[in-house]
């Protein structure tokens, strides 16, 4: 979201930036959990996280600009990541398949929702969208899955819980006040 201020027609204002730290905050009090680890075996992996949000952003922004490419272009991107996680797959761990029918409608369910339509509505998204919003409201993503896990029965709500809804709740408030206000 931050990097959106460079395309060209977008400006950055200072209630996205509020909007956005504001909604950060909440995820990270989902995802941080029972707190970050500073010892040098989690540095790897902190690593590599930002590595993927430079991706991702990197990704969304190019999206935007190839506004002409269909998005049915998707389908390759699916599909590439599906051979190469295949490949990873067979060379790094062991294949355990699922036990059960609805061990197969989750894999089945996994494959169409975040490998699929999740990748077909971003790019539809950054493409005709608000992409400031967007990346604003893009936080709720482990507030949605930690509630997913809450309903299911294996993770507790909690207040951490609720201030997390509100920071990201917030956030996405005052990046849509922000949005509306360049209308």
């Amino acid at each position: 979201m931050l990097f959106s201020g460079f395309l060209p027609g977008e400006h950055l204002r200072p209630l996205h930036i509020l909007g956005a730290l504001l909604a950060f905050g909440g995820a990270a009090l989902i995802v941080a959990g029972s707190g970050l680890s500073a010892r040098a075996e989690a540095l790897p992996g902190y690593g590599l996280a930002f590595l993927c949000a430079l991706t991702w952003s990197g990704y969304s922004l190019i999206s935007r600009r190839l506004g002409t490419v269909p998005t049915a272009a998707v389908a390759v991107y699916c599909l590439a990541t599906a051979l190469l996680s295949a490949i990873a797959h067979l060379a790094l761990e062991p294949t355990i398949w699922p036990q059960n029918t609805l061990g197969w409608l989750s894999v089945l369910a996994l494959g169409m929702g975040p490998v699929g339509l999740a990748f077909y509505t971003w790019d539809i998204g950054v493409k005709r969208g608000d992409i400031q919003m967007l990346g604003t409201a893009s936080y709720a993503a482990p507030l949605l899955s930690t509630l997913a896990l809450v309903v299911a029965g294996v993770a507790a709500a909690s207040l951490k819980l609720v201030l997390a809804a509100a920071l990201i709740a917030a956030g996405a408030f005052l990046a849509a006040m922000a949005s509306k206000s360049r209308k």
